[in-house]
């Protein structure tokens, strides 16, 4: 029986989360039907449009994602420390770039109309404003405004009415450094995983081509979490790793799959594994296992039984 949302995303845990939402039936959202020969590819500027609308919405960062023919790979951070300090008004503006709102909320981010409200309704506002502020970095709230909006354009352009998705998505808690990198490695790898593409910078509609892009003109992109370098005294927000480190990490790791036998991946060229305290072989094992020996939870502490139990990754 699947366990309460509520009991799988826990702030005192993590904020991070890796979460997969899955088409019914293995219905197509994008990519080419192979019965029919009917496209449906332009979905996928669909998905990647919504995802990085809502993270300039909501106090969640995308960290990495992946748009695939029949699901979505996003690994996502809530940010509930940037919710607390949004103003009731900021909150207000948030969430009517989603909904209308209620006539009072609409009236108190009117400026003309502030002064002419009572005490009573102010507070009442007020009250409604927190509501608002809890569903701002809310995971749950974030893929429902995601999944239910593609699930509508789809509909339409299918002339059909049902579920799209599989009724819940998907979510992993990420409880470490170790286990954020490597989910992150694995989402931005999925194409190449599934032989879509040759390399990094080629696989559309991920977050590893839109970094690789920026990479180039020295620049992050603004829509996804932003990599600060290694962990130190008085550092911005962001990912706790560098991003050329990242990167050549990915790209060697996308090696494994392209040529068909695992590569070894020394300390010297991808100094990120030494510093969240994993080896060459268990970061391989690691990404390998992401789905299929990971469930709820994913650690270098659950790593460590998964190899005990003497799984190997395979090449491809």
């Amino acid at each position: 029986m699947p366990r309460p949302r509520k009991s799988l995303i826990n702030l005192s845990d993590t904020p991070f989360y890796h979460c997969i939402s899955r088409c019914v039936r293995r219905a197509y959202l994008c990519g080419e039907d192979e019965l029919t020969g009917k496209s449906y590819e332009h979905r996928r500027q669909w998905v990647e449009n919504r995802l990085l609308f809502l993270a300039g919405v909501f106090c969640v960062d995308v960290c990495a994602f992946a748009v695939m023919s029949n699901h979505t790979h996003v690994v996502l951070r809530i940010n509930k420390q940037k919710a607390d300090d949004l103003s009731v008004k900021e909150v207000i503006t948030r969430w009517h770039k989603l909904y209308k709102g209620v006539l009072l909320t609409q009236r108190f981010i009117q400026s003309d109309d502030n002064d002419a409200m009572t005490d009573a309704e102010v507070e009442t506002v007020k009250s409604i404003a927190e509501v608002y502020r809890g569903r701002l970095y809310d995971i749950s709230w974030f893929m429902r405004l995601l999944n239910e909006y593609i699930a509508r354009l789809a509909n339409k352009e299918d002339d059909c009415t049902g579920h799209f998705w599989e009724g819940r998505f998907k979510s992993q808690a990420l409880l470490d450094e170790a286990s954020v990198a490597a989910c992150m490695a694995y989402v931005d790898l999925n194409p190449i995983r599934a032989g879509l593409a040759r390399t990094p910078e080629l696989s559309d509609y991920t977050s590893i081509q839109k970094r690789i892009t920026a990479a180039k003109s020295n620049r992050q992109p603004q829509a996804l979490l932003p990599f600060i370098g290694n962990p130190r005294n008085n550092m911005s927000d962001g990912l706790p790793f560098r991003i050329e480190d990242y990167l050549a990490i990915v790209e060697l790791t996308s090696r494994q799959y392209t040529s068909k036998k695992q590569v070894k991946i020394d300390d010297t060229v991808a100094p990120m594994l030494t510093r969240v305290g994993i080896g060459d072989a268990a970061w391989h094992t690691m990404i390998a296992g992401i789905e299929s020996e990971f469930k709820t939870t994913v650690s270098i502490e659950k790593l460590g039984h998964i190899q005990k139990r003497g799984y190997r990754c395979r090449s491809a």
